[in-house]
């Protein structure tokens, strides 16, 4: 099949725009905890400074909860190029108000939980929105690889963007929101690149039941169920990125610099594997590679969480308070295997889903498993913040970490079609076609 006259360039606006759009995402979210983080801990202490670590990921997490099923018709129903561009014009003004709030003294603890909400609101849109487009500007038959090359395009930007949030911090607190306001207005500008692109026709029905139909999909393919529910509930355990500011400060001892480095680890291990499947993509056994990748997550959440604790009987108070100490060598390595295997189950998860869903039903189901990664991430934050203000930081890491291990020990056996997950290849038919609405 012949790749569209626009499918160079639209793939290339697309890739771009990611990249500058993540680049700014990673380093104002980078930031943001930080400053809620620091804010706090001045007259809070430091579980209630975690704490409200957890509230920032249900800041981000609600918009998205309330919001998905209709972002997701949305997406189905209005030309996606439009949707991704208005969010990103949302993104923007987020990041000039942090700017100018935080370069003028004022911003509040208030401020930078409102800025994440409307962060939240954005992302609600955007991501089913992108990921709907993407199958759009690609062949089928390349889009495994092109699933590859947009996660370097995001795990790129997640392993830049928060260095970059953490040294221009350190440089000025409001640079980095400065910087990300001129982020989001290239990307806007590249998606304004992006060209008409085919669209399949959309049946008429009421809007409340083609909401519900993206959800009567996922339930209803096990496959797609089985791959986006594995990823929730191990993520939501094994969440250990919310406690970084912790680590960073108070355990390993390493200051704002040694918090990008530990943020950048489990990008640059996820760029790594996204390389080798852009150039060797996965065709075989996917599905036990999958369930292989979520299990390492799980051990290498626990070697993380443990790393001052192994380090400092051999090296005593050596063991900490640089960047080059054993607890953060050993922090980086962890985290740097966590995200090479969080790759694995991305990659494998994102072809099926678009591989699987018919096109006009991409926004919707792409809704769906936005809802459920994205529950994941914020809520794993959330669960994580909420844990380590009872049980300390350690515990939360660890026993997240043997939580991800053991959810991927039940998947394998409730969900078998995903250990019999061979190949990539979809059935020739699709399980679930969308009915028109009977004339009256």
């Amino acid at each position: 099949m012949a790749a569209h006259p626009f499918t160079i360039h639209n793939f290339r606006a697309y890739f771009l725009a990611r990249l500058a759009t993540t680049l700014a995402q990673m380093a104002m979210v980078i930031v943001i905890g930080w400053q809620v983080y620091d804010l706090a801990r001045e007259t809070m202490g430091v579980k209630a400074a975690a704490f409200q670590l957890g509230l920032i990921g249900v800041a981000q997490f609600l918009p998205l909860l309330v919001l998905t099923l209709f972002a997701g018709w949305v997406a189905d129903r209005i030309d996606r190029r439009w949707i991704a561009r208005a969010s990103v014009g949302l993104e923007a003004i987020c990041a000039v108000t942090l700017a100018w709030t935080t370069y003028h003294g004022t911003v509040t603890l208030g401020i930078l939980f409102a800025v994440a909400a409307l962060l939240g609101v954005a992302r609600a849109f955007a991501s089913p929105a992108l990921q709907a487009l993407s199958p759009n500007l690609v062949p089928p038959a390349v889009l495994p690889t092109a699933i590859a090359m947009s996660s370097i395009a995001w795990q790129s930007g997640s392993v830049i963007g928060p260095a970059m949030g953490g040294y221009l911090y350190a440089a000025a607190q409001w640079l980095p929101y400065a910087v990300s306001a001129g982020l989001f207005g290239f990307a806007f500008v590249m998606l304004l690149l992006i060209t008409p692109v085919r669209r399949s026709r959309i049946a008429r029905r009421n809007p409340w039941a083609q909401m519900i139909d993206g959800l009567a999909y996922v339930r209803r393919n096990k496959l797609v169920l089985g791959a986006i529910s594995l990823d929730l509930f191990a993520v939501l355990l094994g969440g250990a990125t919310a406690m970084l500011p912790v680590y960073a400060r108070d355990i390993l001892h390493i200051g704002a610099d040694g918090l990008g480095h530990l943020r950048a680890a489990p990008a640059l291990g996820a760029v790594a594997t996204a390389l080798v499947f852009s150039w060797k993509p996965l065709r075989t056994n996917v599905g036990v590679k999958m369930l292989f990748g979520v299990a390492t997550f799980g051990v290498a959440t626990v070697v993380f969480g443990l790393s001052a604790a192994l380090t400092t009987p051999i090296f005593g108070a050596n063991a900490v308070g640089s960047d080059f100490a054993p607890a953060a060598l050993v922090s980086l390595a962890a985290l740097f295997v966590l995200g090479a295997a969080d790759m694995v189950s991305v990659y494998v998860r994102q072809t099926l889903i678009q591989l699987y869903t018919p096109d006009d039903m991409r926004g919707r189901v792409g809704a769906v498993s936005t809802l459920f990664v994205s529950g994941s991430n914020e809520m794993g934050e959330a669960e994580s913040g909420f844990l380590a203000a009872l049980v300390g930081p350690v515990t939360a890491v660890v026993a997240g970490g043997i939580g991800a291990i053991l959810i991927t020990a039940a998947w394998a056996r409730l969900f078998p079609q995903l250990r019999h997950a061979r190949t990539f290849d979809p059935p020739e038919t699709l399980e679930f076609t969308e009915p028109e609405e009977k004339a009256a």
